[in-house]
């Protein structure tokens, strides 16, 4: 079976099949805010949408991050640090890309189990 989650207005929604979360690129409420502030809020609505599935960021088995200025990494990534569970990170991919907003400076796509 096929269970679909509608997340809200700004984001998109995530499917669950056979026990697998896959969750659509997740981009930041707050546009031409910095990278920490959008990174934060990509991460919070990543966490709310996981926990809508049943799910939580300990098993996210891979994300990607494409950042609309690679010069952002620095500033995502200590955001990613302070979200992620020491010992429970998943593979990640960053890379840098255009947006559809141009002022989104980051989207976030990730795919998890369920328990």
């Amino acid at each position: 079976m096929i269970q679909r989650i509608e997340a809200g207005p700004r984001m998109s929604e995530a499917t669950v099949h056979n026990g697998v979360v896959y969750c659509a690129g997740q981009v930041p409420e707050t546009t031409g805010a910095d990278i920490g502030v959008q990174t934060r809020e990509v991460l919070d609505a990543i966490d709310a949408l996981l926990a809508q599935a049943g799910t939580d960021k300990t098993r996210i088995l891979q994300a990607q991050v494409v950042l609309a200025d690679i010069a952002d990494f620095a500033g995502m990534n200590a955001e990613w640090d302070r979200w992620v569970v020491p010992g429970q990170g998943p593979a990640r991919a960053t890379i840098e890309g255009r947006l559809a907003d141009p002022g989104w400076r980051i989207e976030i796509i990730v795919t998890a189990a369920l328990p």
